[in-house]
């Protein structure tokens, strides 16, 4: 729970983008003074904008997940058999 926060909030719920379904905007104190239409304009904008990451990303990430993962079995399977061979002496 938080207390003693004091923000101005805009909250956009049409998105037109099917994979946000609302997008809340925290004002700048310094701009707390500025009108809400302009306020809720801008944020509809940027919301408006918004979509899914780059298709780069996305397949970096999961090259890099797959590299983890066999770095990740490679070093499991270097450490049992050393400890294979360690116990066999």
């Amino acid at each position: 729970m938080i207390k003693g926060v004091n923000r101005q909030v805009v909250e956009v719920t049409q998105t037109q983008c099917e994979y946000f379904e609302k997008v809340l905007f925290f004002i700048k104190p310094e701009y707390s003074a500025v009108s809400e239409g302009n306020l809720r304009e801008r944020a509809t904008v940027i919301a408006q904008s918004a979509g899914i990451p780059p298709a780069a990303r996305l397949r970096k990430n999961k090259i890099n997940m797959w590299l983890r993962t066999v770095a990740a079995g490679a070093i499991g399977a270097a450490a049992a058999s050393a400890a294979f061979l360690l116990a066999s002496f």
